[in-house]
């Protein structure tokens, strides 16, 4: 297996320039696919997410060219479904691209298999199927009941135009029926049963569904109702930096005292995630926000405090807290955090696993976690990362405690942010050597 060492850090300091968003890059490039014209869609984010995402909208038919400066890519719409009828899909372990293009094949009137890696079959998508059938589609399982991979033949020609969808598993199963409810041609009403987790996360689809000129009118969070409209291109549009990926150099700004600056989101950001830095204050950080950075930074002499949060609103940004929770003075609850469960890798179990590796005392729940530090960090600890870019990124954060530690399979974090660890070592201060 393929290792990273990190050395012992005593600081953090400096600036980082974020990549764009995962979550709005796939978004942006569905909306763009679906759209009627062109969509130069500036500043997305280069992953293995989102090559997934762009090959798939190859097979179905849909043009883009990269441009020249890397980051900027030309997306020609298809104005309504996909042309190709017929094709096979691969998209790995990424969840946006995966619930929204089951949405979106479902609904395109062909024949159309998604599969994945080995984990995107074991997590869960039987309550958008269910939705998806209530609107007429026609959606097999090509394994167990309820998980991927799928197979679909063209929906029904039906009248429906309502249907519900349980809202305490993922966000992204709404997300997929909202980006895929135009291709019916029809007004649909999508109705929410129970609590809607990750909400910030439907709020960004509502967001960037509206800037391609449909206006989704919701009810609370409850009912949403879908208008008949035809995406049109915004002609340019351009990705924010990713709210997720910064929550580890703001609390890098607060473990190694900083100032450390993100650059890419800030005041004005439509993510959820930038909420972290509210979480990142009430446990004693300073921070500074401006129309497009966030800084943080913690007074000498000072210590981090434990916070008590239900973090239904920053659920990616909240694996951040678990760490930042063995620098904290007393006992640190996550609360409200069951969709970690379904994600990359079973987050919940995985987290309390790696913490207890450097010495904290973890209890895990359905829907929580409660973390205690240990009285001295153990050194040298090596870190499994059960293929999940974030178990990688957040274990990075504790050789800013002064201790060296081992990352295994440190490629992962390619999902979302290839240079990452390139980013967080031009950051990290080595202690200070008196010979």
């Amino acid at each position: 297996m393929q290792f990273l060492d990190l050395p012992a850090l005593s600081g953090a300091r400096g600036k980082v320039r974020l990549p764009g968003s995962k979550s709005i890059s796939n978004r942006m490039l569905l909306l763009a696919a679906l759209a009627e014209g062109a969509t130069r869609v500036k500043g997305l984010l280069d992953s293995d997410d989102t090559r997934v995402m762009l090959e798939s909208l190859t097979r179905l038919g849909v043009s883009w060219q990269r441009q020249a400066d890397g980051d900027e890519y030309l997306v020609q719409g298809i104005g309504g479904a996909f042309p190709v009828k017929q094709a096979e899909l691969f998209l790995g372990n990424a969840g946006t691209a995966f619930r929204s293009l089951t949405a979106a094949t479902a609904l395109a009137g062909g024949h159309y298999t998604l599969r994945g890696v080995a984990r995107m079959h074991e997590r869960p998508i039987g309550d958008l199927v269910d939705a998806l059938r209530q609107l007429g589609a026609d959606i097999s399982y090509l394994g167990q009941d309820g998980f991927p991979p799928l197979a679909m033949a063209p929906a029904r020609s039906e009248t429906v135009s309502s249907a519900s969808v349980k809202g305490n598993v993922s966000s992204q199963y709404l997300t997929g029926l909202l980006l895929a409810a135009p291709l019916l041609g029809r007004e649909v009403t999508l109705r929410v049963e129970g609590e809607l987790i990750s909400k910030p996360y439907v709020e960004i689809t509502l967001n960037l569904m509206r800037r391609f000129g449909v206006e989704v009118v919701r009810d609370g969070w409850q009912r949403f109702s879908v208008p008949k409209a035809v995406y049109r291109s915004p002609g340019e549009i351009e990705v924010e930096g990713d709210a997720s990926s910064a929550s580890y150099f703001l609390a890098a700004g607060a473990l190694g005292h900083g100032p450390v600056r993100v650059e890419g989101v800030g005041r004005n950001s439509i993510q959820g995630d930038v909420r972290f830095a509210e979480a990142l204050a009430r446990m004693g950080a300073e921070i500074g926000f401006g129309p497009n950075w966030i800084e943080s930074r913690l007074a000498c002499g000072s210590k981090l405090q434990a916070i008590d949060l239900d973090c239904n609103h920053i659920p990616d940004a909240a694996m951040t807290l678990a760490v930042l929770a063995l620098f904290a003075e007393g006992t640190t609850t996550l609360r409200n955090i069951a969709s970690w469960r379904v994600k990359e890798t079973d987050r919940i179990a995985a987290m309390a696993a790696e913490l207890r590796k450097v010495g904290a005392t973890v209890e895990e729940g359905a829907d929580f976690i409660r973390v205690t530090p240990p009285a001295k960090l153990i050194s040298n600890a090596v870190i499994d990362t059960y293929d999940d870019h974030r178990m990688a990124m957040c274990f990075s954060l504790v050789s800013l405690g002064g201790v060296p530690i081992r990352i295994n399979d440190p490629g992962c974090v390619a999902k979302t942010f290839p240079g990452y660890f390139a980013e967080f070592s031009a950051i990290g201060q080595a202690p200070t050597r008196f010979d």
